[in-house]
């Protein structure tokens, strides 16, 4: 089943890269009491998600902050070296917190699986971009083509 707007957010676990090495970011650590702008990509480094989809949560994230976000996140299925690599060859600093969920548990949970074997990449997630308020999702946006839905300007209404 796909998450939809108004439903609690599934318990889950994401890797994140921290100057002490690879660390574990629980769901309750992510959304609780927070306000989140939660976007995924189909995988980092890959032309729409390096050039288009993360720049524009990047260069929008003073508009965002300013509506009340407490965290923009970025989630793919990649691992947590790839996340960090990414995130550093994009210059999102502590801007962005780069999610791995390296097996694509937490995307199912969510219903939000791709099928990209076509291409080579193997099950990896939709985008798909949510406002998470308190572990509540408000908004889901799933996008079929492109980024035009789960964009920063779209989904952060900036």
């Amino acid at each position: 089943m796909t998450i939809s707007n108004g439903d609690t957010m599934p318990e889950g676990n994401f890797k994140v890269m921290t100057a002490d090495g690879v660390k574990e970011v629980t769901t309750a650590d992510l959304f609780s009491g927070k306000k989140v702008a939660l976007f995924s990509v189909p995988g980092a480094f890959t032309p729409t998600c390096s050039n288009e989809h993360l720049p524009s949560y990047l260069k929008n994230y003073d508009a965002i902050k300013a509506k009340g976000f407490d965290t923009i996140a970025c989630m793919a299925v990649n691992d947590a070296f790839v996340m960090d690599a990414w995130g550093k060859d994009r210059g999102v600093g502590e801007k962005i917190v780069m999610l791995a969920d390296g097996s694509g548990d937490y995307t199912a949970k969510l219903g939000l699986e791709l099928d990209a074997s076509g291409f080579g990449l193997g099950t990896r997630g939709k985008r798909f971009s949510l406002i998470v308020n308190d572990g509540v999702a408000e908004q889901v946006n799933v996008d079929e083509g492109g980024y035009d839905l789960t964009s920063a300007e779209k989904t952060c209404s900036i």
